[in-house]
């Protein structure tokens, strides 16, 4: 794949929330369970007590179940709080398949842009085109959730 059609395929979102740069990330990383529609957007369903973020670079992030499992979601690539934050994403995969997820918050006055970017998605092959779009809806409907509680 050439890097034309990597960038092609990069998903992008971008938001504004009304909050200080400092509180978007903190939701976002460190507060993720008070907000990720755990219900519908994670690997063990009905078991998912919470999301932890581990808070350097090479921690993981994980959902927790009332079982006592875990759902690895990924590695923190960037923790460069407020304003930066990265990491490896292959929920319910292994790290093979990972795929790169760049979150950067952005003062815009009183209120901060948050702008989302999925790439890697080349390290898919032939489901890379497919996966891509799906994420693609996806992450409108998670950051909606992420929205509203600034609503």
């Amino acid at each position: 794949m050439t890097s034309a059609q990597s960038e092609a395929l990069a998903v992008r979102k971008s938001i504004v929330v009304g909050c200080d740069v400092e509180r978007a990330f903190d939701v976002f990383t460190r507060k993720v369970s008070s907000w990720w529609p755990l219900h519908s957007h994670s690997i063990g369903g009905d078991k998912i007590t919470g999301v932890v973020v581990e808070e350097q670079v090479g921690g993981r992030i994980y959902e927790r179940h009332s079982d006592g499992g875990e759902g690895e979601w990924g590695r923190v690539l960037a923790w460069e709080p407020p304003t930066h934050f990265a990491m490896s994403w292959y929920p319910g995969h292994d790290d093979s398949r990972a795929t790169r997820l760049d979150v950067r918050f952005t003062a815009e006055g009183e209120s901060t842009r948050v702008d989302l970017e999925h790439t890697g998605w080349e390290i898919l092959a032939a489901e890379a085109a497919s996966v891509r779009d799906s994420y693609d809806s996806g992450w409108g409907t998670v950051l909606g959730y992420y929205t509203r509680l600034f609503d």
